[in-house]
């Protein structure tokens, strides 16, 4: 069974990742495979230099990826771009994880898709689980850990799908406004409930 991760900008995704892997679900963190895609040395690197130019990249030849957020959080066209290099990528790797996996060990695996829903990838999902929470927290949060002035992390988050849009679509949500433990009981809840959906009938 193939599970989709995904939810707004700063909503607390890489913690719910990563208590998927604590309790022993396979994961996959379409963000790391991003960064993959653009390492120095690779065709997806070169295309983003030949689309954005040199300024892009650090010394050393790697990409400063603040300086390409900057720039296709403001252009539509070439957030477009950027996707059109990054994604065919991430999707392929992320099949291969999934076809990795033994379905007699494995029942189920979850795959954190940022951009699930905006990118039309919910078709290759079996559920979706999103995570949410209060706006405000959102926008404190993606100010804080970006150093985003409000102005900028507003931008940020309308460039996505609003969160609402997302939750309707969604087979599971976890909230995370409040702690980690008891965002840590939704997570839980949710793996028991996919164990349940995944064990052999009859």
């Amino acid at each position: 069974m193939r599970v989709a991760l995904t939810g707004g900008i700063a909503t607390g995704k890489s913690h719910v990742l990563t208590r998927f892997e604590s309790l022993g679900v396979p994961t996959i963190d379409a963000d790391l495979l991003a960064r993959d895609a653009v390492a120095p040395g690779t065709a997806g690197l070169a295309a983003v230099v030949r689309r954005f130019g040199n300024d892009v990249c650090e010394a050393d030849g790697t990409l400063n990826r603040k300086k390409v957020g900057a720039i296709v959080f403001h252009d539509l066209q070439a957030r477009r771009d950027l996707e059109q290099i990054v994604h065919p990528y991430v999707r392929e790797m992320t099949e291969r994880r999934f076809a990795s996996l033994d379905p007699e060990r494995v029942p189920f695996a979850v795959a954190d898709i940022p951009l699930l829903f905006e990118s039309g990838r919910e078709i290759d999902f079996d559920a979706v689980i999103v995570t949410a929470c209060e706006p405000e927290t959102q926008l404190r949060r993606l100010m804080a850990r970006d150093g985003l002035g409000e102005a900028e992390a507003r931008k940020r988050i309308a460039a996505q799908w609003p969160l609402e849009k997302k939750l309707a679509n969604a087979d599971y949500v976890i909230r995370t406004d409040g702690t980690f433990d008891e965002t840590n009981l939704q997570i839980d809840a949710v793996v028991s409930r996919l164990r349940s959906a995944t064990q052999p009938t009859g």
